[in-house]
């Protein structure tokens, strides 16, 4: 990643604090009562709803490939906190925390199943139970494998600000086409700023909006692989 090193320069070595919503004025509703309400809600109804979903695809990944069912990866929530992200498992190898590399197109890790959940989004249900475990919202920025986060980081300033909410299932970010790999500072650049305008503004009919166009969004999505 040499675009990393080129870009040093833009940004500050000492990174501002997570700032918590209270310091972004404007509504309570980020991590306000009503937003969890909506999250506990959905999750659950879906998850009653999808539950032959989640068995077939179980079954599928596991009678395919060798390896769990669930693929688990430690990710940065609302204030920087780590917690377990769990997706279906899509790939041959499940990586090591300091072993992290960025899915490419045709990667040779992914498995036959693996390629249609990922094109999909359906590799990402199991996060409805992050959801209801409160460490994640149906809407928000998309959480980064906690090696990426760190850094771009160093590169990108203010980054941390988009830590001030939990991080979502879907996000402003994704229904705008900015999804797949981040292989250099402007492409990240460009999905953090995305961020920043849902920490700054996030709403109740916003997020219903968000939730509307990501079907839409992930069907026409050309860089999901």
């Amino acid at each position: 990643m040499s675009s990393l090193h080129s870009n040093r320069s833009e940004a500050t070595a000492l990174q501002p604090e997570v700032v918590s919503y209270r310091s972004l004025g404007g509504n309570a509703y980020r991590t306000g009562l009503l937003k969890r309400a909506v999250d506990l809600t959905v999750a659950g109804v879906l998850i009653i709803m999808l539950l032959p979903i989640y068995v077939l695809i179980a079954l599928a990944v596991k009678l395919t490939s060798p390896g769990p069912v669930l693929f688990r990866q430690q990710r940065y929530g609302i204030g920087k906190v780590p917690f377990d992200c769990l997706k279906f498992r899509s790939m041959t190898v499940c990586e090591k925390p300091d072993e992290f590399v960025q899915c490419v197109r045709d990667d040779v890790r992914v498995t036959k199943v693996g390629k249609i959940l990922r094109q999909t989004s359906l590799d990402e249900l199991p996060q409805l139970f992050n959801v209801l475990l409160g460490e994640m919202s149906l809407v928000g920025p998309r959480p980064h494998a906690i090696r990426h986060d760190d850094q771009f980081a160093a590169h990108i300033f203010g980054y941390d600000r988009r830590f001030a909410v939990k991080p979502g299932i879907t996000g402003q970010a994704q229904i705008m086409g900015l999804r797949g790999p981040t292989t250099t500072v402007d492409v990240m650049r460009k999905r953090v700023e995305a961020d920043f305008d849902y920490v700054r503004s996030a709403s109740f009919v916003g997020d219903v909006k968000i939730i509307a166009k990501t079907v839409p969004a992930v069907l026409k999505a050309e860089n999901a692989f």
